[in-house]
């Protein structure tokens, strides 16, 4: 288990293996966790986080420019870090999962190579792992609502009830909710996945139905860094604190 006894995983998947497109002219020489933000490549924001938080081991997928991405992060100790290899087929979120499932515990924590927040009165895996439930839960995933997604313009992507259950938004409406790209996953998500490239949304829609697909609301901040126009507002509110 992790340093941290409210923790109830010691591992997460970082998805580092995507190309980046959104993020060109700055991905065509560099994988998208390489770009800095704030002095420092967007992966080690992410990977620094779990360190703080007390998560061991981090398993970090590569695919595109993996060389450079695996060079960068095959030496840290906190988390500790397992490379993934993607470089024959890049797989997606789902496919990635399973690529490298032998590395995973039951649960695991799951997220974003290229996320930036700004944690609340606990960081983003407490909340996380006091909420969670593998009794009722398939995956709990880290929601902010519009008001906490800086750079973020988007129409949202969940609603959820009272009790945390998540529902998908209707076309054409907005949802109040925005998925941070942090998430805990129990094993039983991935049963019965299907082969090769497939996003995890495959298995979201099946915990849905189910019933079993639960978020919790993050008190803190979150930065939508998905181009390079997003980079400088992020620097100036993390600048602010």
């Amino acid at each position: 288990m992790s340093d941290r006894a409210d923790l109830v995983s010691d591992t997460a998947m970082v998805m580092a293996a995507g190309i980046g497109k959104r993020m060109r002219p700055l991905t065509a020489t560099m994988p998208k966790p390489m770009v800095r933000v704030a002095s420092k490549p967007l992966i080690d924001h992410a990977l620094d986080r779990l360190g703080d938080a007390g998560v061991a081991r981090a398993v970090v997928n590569v695919h595109y420019l993996a060389d450079a991405l695996e060079a960068h992060v095959g030496n840290r100790t906190t988390p500790k870090v397992i490379v993934s290899d993607e470089r024959d087929a890049l797989l997606e979120t789902g496919g990635g999962m399973i690529k490298a499932r032998e590395h995973l515990p039951d649960p695991f924590f799951c997220l974003n190579a290229d996320n930036i927040w700004l944690d609340g009165p606990q960081n983003a895996f407490s909340d996380l792992s006091a909420r969670w439930n593998p009794e009722e839960m398939d995956a709990l995933l880290l929601v902010v609502g519009h008001a906490r997604a800086v750079n973020f313009s988007g129409q949202g992507d969940f609603h959820m009830d009272a009790h945390g259950k998540l529902s998908r938004r209707l076309p054409g409406r907005i949802a109040p909710f925005i998925y941070t790209g942090i998430q805990l996953v129990s094993q039983r998500l991935l049963r019965d996945a299907p082969e090769g490239k497939f996003s995890t949304n495959i298995l979201w829609n099946r915990a849905i139905e189910e019933g079993r697909l639960f978020g919790v609301s993050f008190t803190g901040q979150w930065f939508e860094v998905g181009t390079p126009q997003a980079i400088a507002p992020t620097e100036d509110a993390l600048r602010r604190g």
